[in-house]
């Protein structure tokens, strides 16, 4: 499986610029493990995106090509996550019916004006990328008012944390998972404010009464059952933001257990 560093972090509103320094800590504490859960942990192919902090096209063209080029099997690492708008761009362009289940605090479904992280999502829909029925959002526990009636409006798949605490995780998932087997290609975007602040205090929009991390790796281990599981990216890691490298740790657990 490929690597993917993608060390971007001008397509956030401020909060998240320092989330560029994610993927080198990230993989740098990839060597502190020697096995997942279940298996001797193999080699990263680790490859870099180049990107420019000041060009946002350009590094958008860039991670398409590096996508495009790689085509599935992959671990994106963020970086912020308005990468995920040009990673499942190219993810996408090889199967005819791709969706992404997306693991975020927020929905990221901003009118988008411009392409950053909280307008990437909405952005897909309306480029025709994906459809608005292959999108699922878990987690999610903040919003804007215009956010939730787009939500509404085109009926997205929006499992909250509400819905998770009062449905139990195995019921959501089990209904997740229920829709994600049917898509040919599956995308799987890992926000990393998804989880509690407990738990992953290093990213630039903390919000409480997440995930925690056990939840995570709940969810991650039964949706990486699913043969149609393609493409990931893990995104939102400011290690600047971090205590004792609690975040960046998860996200580098997160990837020896989804390799």
């Amino acid at each position: 499986m490929k690597l993917i560093k993608i060390p971007f972090s001008k397509g956030s509103l401020g909060k998240s610029e320092g989330c560029f320094k994610g993927p080198d800590k990230v993989t740098e504490l990839i060597k502190e493990f020697s096995f997942s859960e279940d298996k001797a942990l193999p080699i990263f192919d680790i490859e870099q995106v180049n990107v420019d902090q000041n060009n946002l096209s350009l590094t958008h063209n860039n991670i398409f090509k590096k996508i495009s080029e790689i085509k599935n099997n992959f671990i994106a690492l963020g970086g912020d996550h308005s990468i995920t708008y040009s990673a499942f761009k190219a993810f996408a362009q090889q199967f005819q019916n791709p969706g992404i289940i997306v693991f975020d605090a927020h929905p990221d479904l901003m009118p988008p004006e411009n392409l950053d992280h909280e307008t990437y999502l909405r952005k897909l829909i309306e480029d025709n990328v994906i459809k608005k029925e292959n999108v699922i959002l878990i987690a999610a526990r903040n919003w804007d008012k215009e956010e939730y009636k787009y939500i509404q409006d085109n009926k997205i798949k929006l499992y909250s944390m509400k819905n998770i605490t009062m449905e139990g995780l195995t019921n959501i998932c089990d209904a997740v998972m229920s829709v994600a087997k049917d898509w040919d290609g599956l995308y799987l975007s890992l926000d990393i404010d998804s989880v509690d602040p407990a738990f992953a205090p290093g990213t630039g929009y903390t919000e409480p009464a997440g995930l925690t991390s056990r939840e995570m790796f709940y969810l991650i281990h039964r949706i990486k059952l699913l043969k149609n599981l393609k493409g990931i990216d893990i995104v939102e890691v400011n290690p600047d933001k971090d205590i004792n490298n609690m975040t960046s740790r998860l996200a580098a657990k997160l990837c020896v257990e989804l390799y």
